[in-house]
């Protein structure tokens, strides 16, 4: 029975799996040649839309040729029964073309958005005189990832929250959020000739009597952390021990807590496609008591974590 109900289950998946594509095929194909153009004479078509720096999202629209100027304009967002509206520019052109420009900051910091997650539908208000009109928000064209030396940002700086932007079957535009990934970024480093002192923050997680994970050539350093004002986490290493076993050793840094899973430190919420050559950190030669003198050098890898790289002086590897 149990064999029988796992082919079921696989073939289920399967099915499903061959499915989707067609259907998606379909949606595209309503959406293009059946709603959008029933809706774009009476809807505001944007233009541009994007969601910049991780969680400022930018809109750019037309409104139809009928609607007047009005007095104000507000965009409003709305989940089940919460919604959120934020006042937006309302604006002829010289070619006497209605546009509303928008920026709107998502998630709980200063002026911004308390979204939460979801899928938010969004609706643009204008208010002429005691008159209040309303008018969905088209996407024709899906925001496109832009190229150069950095990359769309794929959650906020601030909270951690994800948000892009989609659209409905009819094409309205809606905006996706998602809760945070749990991550540990990086505040601060301090490197002196005796210790390194690392200040970190964790977003989407929560730490149970926490504590640092120093690991490197099957050697692992824990080491315990003090809390700082903000919600910030600081933990200091003695350079003495992290000398060298080998020519160089690599010490990958994580956090580790009661019931949680153990967090790589480095950074994440950011938008520069290489850390490792722009976040770059001075290397330092230190001397630790009673050791022969190394060259220690924090940088982060490709993928944004943070590493430790210990070497040996060549002048001491010489002599040795």
């Amino acid at each position: 029975m149990k064999n029988f109900l796992k082919r079921l289950l696989r073939s289920r998946e399967t099915f499903v799996a061959a499915l989707a594509p067609r259907l998606v095929a379909i949606r595209s194909w309503l959406m293009v040649h059946v709603f959008l153009p029933r809706r774009v004479r009476r809807a505001a078509v944007l233009q541009y839309a994007q969601v910049l720096d991780g969680h400022t999202m930018n809109l750019h629209a037309e409104l139809p040729d009928s609607a007047p100027l009005g007095d104000s304009a507000e965009l409003e967002l709305r989940h089940g029964r919460r919604s959120f509206r934020t006042t937006v520019r309302l604006y002829e052109d010289r070619e006497d073309r209605l546009l509303m420009d928008a920026a709107v900051l998502l998630g709980a910091g200063p002026g911004g958005l308390p979204v939460t997650s979801g899928r938010w539908k969004t609706t643009l208000l204008t208010q002429d005189g005691r008159k209040t009109r309303k008018y969905k928000l088209v996407l024709v064209e899906p925001p496109v990832p832009y190229a150069g030396p950095t990359k769309p940002m794929h959650a906020s700086p601030v909270d951690g929250l994800r948000h892009r932007l989609g659209r409905t079957v009819a094409g309205s535009l809606t905006v996706v959020t998602s809760n945070p990934k749990p991550l540990a970024e990086v505040v601060r480093i301090d490197l002196s000739h005796s210790a390194m002192v690392l200040d970190f923050r964790t977003v989407g997680a929560q730490l149970q009597e926490p504590w640092a994970e120093f690991t490197a050539s099957r050697r692992r350093l824990q080491r315990p952390l003090e809390a700082l004002p903000g919600g910030a986490w600081r933990v200091v290493v003695p350079l003495e021990e992290m000398p060298p076993v080998r020519a160089t050793d690599h010490w990958d840094v994580s956090v580790a807590s009661q019931g949680s899973r153990t967090l790589r430190i480095g950074r994440q919420l950011h938008d520069v496609r290489n850390p490792m050559r722009v976040f770059s950190i001075n290397k330092a030669v230190v001397a630790p008591r009673g050791l022969a003198p190394m060259i220690v050098h924090p940088r982060y890898t490709p993928a944004g974590n943070l590493r430790v790289t210990c070497s040996r002086m060549p002048e001491a590897g010489r002599r040795a």
